[in-house]
């Protein structure tokens, strides 16, 4: 019979060693450890079914706190669809790719234990970018299911990111108008002759 390390497993298979070894741990697959003490898994139990323990989950996201009426709304609503899902949200910006239960979320989907994530909405995933979430997901074996319900989309809110992202620009457009402004400056006084400039400089 032949065995593979847990990195060996996750090139072939896609299980991460972490899945590996709870899986292991639990009794779901066969593990027997190396002279050195490390685990080693026979390849055959990648190439029949695994019972799995990958769960479903539902994800609701507000911007502010003062929507917290909204995010509740939407996981009664997520809940009555998906009754008995696990329920992860966030109050935070869908242009913020650094939220933290997103990120914990997306920390699970690469180690293989989210079958399934639920949303409301495509932009309570997240503002923009969704195809690539999607992509993201579906290489670790995870769905996204969009109910689409347009009741769970705030106007307010999309205009709170538009204005972000205006604002956004608009910061980077006076950087680059004052950088500009500096280089012009530094510029005029590198064209003054050294003894006009020198003058300049004593008065």
């Amino acid at each position: 019979m032949k065995y593979l390390t847990p990195q060996q497993v996750y090139e072939q298979f896609g299980y991460h060693p972490k899945t590996t070894a709870e899986w292991a741990d639990l009794g779901k697959i066969e593990c027997i450890r190396s002279p050195g003490g490390h685990r080693r898994y026979p390849e055959s139990a990648f190439t029949s079914p695994i019972s799995s323990d990958k769960q479903r989950v539902l994800y609701a996201r507000v911007s502010t706190r003062t929507q917290l009426e909204e995010l509740t709304s939407q996981i009664d609503y997520l809940g009555k669809t998906y009754p008995g899902c696990r329920v992860v949200k966030d109050v935070a910006s869908g242009m913020n790719w650094k939220r933290k239960n997103f990120t914990k979320l997306m920390t699970e989907v690469s180690n293989n234990e989210i079958s399934e994530i639920v949303v409301g909405h495509k932009d309570r995933l997240c503002r923009f970018g969704f195809e690539f979430v999607e992509w993201f997901c579906n290489l670790h074996d995870c769905k996204i299911t969009v109910i689409n319900n347009a009741k769970l989309s705030s106007h307010e809110e999309l205009m709170q990111d538009f204005m972000s992202i205006m604002h956004c620009f608009s910061s980077k457009l006076y950087f680059l108008r004052a950088y500009k402004k500096k280089i012009e400056e530094e510029q005029n006084i590198s064209d003054i002759p050294e003894k006009n400039r020198s003058q300049c400089e004593s008065i």
